[in-house]
């Protein structure tokens, strides 16, 4: 069962709650922007044509084009850029918040509970965001170099996952089971953590696509251009030094290398696939309500992670599917956590302690 105590630090948990929900959005926003082609929507940074907003009178478009000649405006691309980099300034705020409120509780010492308010945790997010601020910074200074696309939504996404944590930490979340129950999930703990790499490596994988064109490389399914082994650059397509100074909006690699990286994040969907089964079967054999339900949500959010990537394929990329894609990623990474989370704090039931 879900055993969850009294909520002891009730405006740090909204706050923690509010950032994680604005987070989905930054990751939202980060998706839409990269997808129409976006990322170089604003030539500086943080400005966007040395604007707030973005130029937008006649005279202040004439003006931003001839100070960025090799950048013209385009209003289709500046707001998704300019919007997302508000949306994650405000995280960042958020965040601070969280930093400063956590220091100031912990140092007025009101009551014993006070001191096991989380420091580390906040100050690794504030930490966290302030890279992902820089990130953003060098997606623009070095045009979109895929090695710094990707570890930009990587560290969205880790950004999310400790906000989620936090919540957890805060919210007092966690399962209560018996000895034998806690015994079945200890063997099951290995299989969580292999299901967690799988996830990640995917994620990461999907930016490496993203960050590279090479989402359309493969046109159809389950074959890949009406072969089952087309040729493949791996080499080239994985090589994470590429030069920078290219503008690498649309991509600089070839078709082959292109192809390369959609099989492997193919392949890396059927071990996702086949980790999680396995995960959840292994879920519901411990025959606890709470833990099955569980299992059901990983699955749920599984498939419908699987869904959307054949429908990219099919569909040729339709924007909507391609964010929904990162999103339910996100949401599928969340999942997991939580059931890693729950499962490394269970607690023995309150009948058992009283009786030791």
């Amino acid at each position: 069962m879900l055993f969850r105590k009294e909520i002891e630090h009730k405006k740090l948990f909204k706050l923690a709650l509010s950032a994680f929900v604005l987070a989905i959005f930054v990751i939202v926003l980060g998706a839409f922007t990269r997808l129409v082609d976006a990322g170089l929507g604003c030539p500086d940074w943080p400005g966007c044509y040395g604007h707030l907003l973005w130029p937008n009178e006649a005279h202040e478009v004439a003006a931003a084009e001839a100070k960025f000649p090799d950048a013209p405006v385009e209003h289709d691309k500046t707001w998704p850029e300019v919007v997302h980099r508000y949306f994650a300034g405000t995280l960042g705020l958020f965040i601070l918040s969280i930093v400063i409120i956590s220091i100031r509780e912990r140092k007025a010492k009101l009551a014993q509970s006070i001191q096991k308010i989380p420091l580390r945790l906040p100050l690794f997010l504030l930490a966290l965001v302030i890279l992902q601020a820089a990130f953003g910074m060098w997606t623009v200074t070095l045009k979109l170099w895929p090695k710094v696309v990707t570890a930009h939504l990587l560290g969205g996404f880790a950004t999310l996952t400790f906000l989620w944590l936090l919540v957890q930490r805060l919210g007092g979340y966690r399962w209560q089971l018996t000895a034998s129950q806690l015994n079945g999930l200890q063997a099951v703990k290995p299989w969580l953590i292999i299901g967690l790499i799988v996830v990640i490596c995917q994620i990461a994988l999907g930016g490496w696509v993203s960050s590279n064109y090479a989402a359309l490389a493969c046109p159809d399914v389950p074959q890949c251009l009406n072969q089952w082994l087309p040729p493949a650059d791996f080499k080239t397509g994985f090589n994470v030094w590429q030069d920078i100074g290219p503008n690498y909006l649309g991509g600089q690699l070839d078709n082959h290398a292109r192809t390369a990286i959609h099989l492997t994040h193919r392949i890396g969907a059927i071990v996702v696939l086949v980790s999680l089964l396995i995960l959840g079967i292994k879920l519901l054999r411990l025959k606890v309500a709470d833990i099955s339900r569980w299992a059901y949500a990983l699955w749920g959010v599984l498939f419908l992670q699987l869904l959307l990537g054949v429908s990219n394929i099919i569909f040729a990329l339709p924007l909507w599917i391609a964010v929904g894609h990162n999103a339910v990623g996100a949401v599928l990474l969340i999942t997991i956590i939580s059931i890693i989370y729950r499962a490394y704090t269970a607690i023995a039931s309150s009948s058992e302690i009283g009786s030791s």
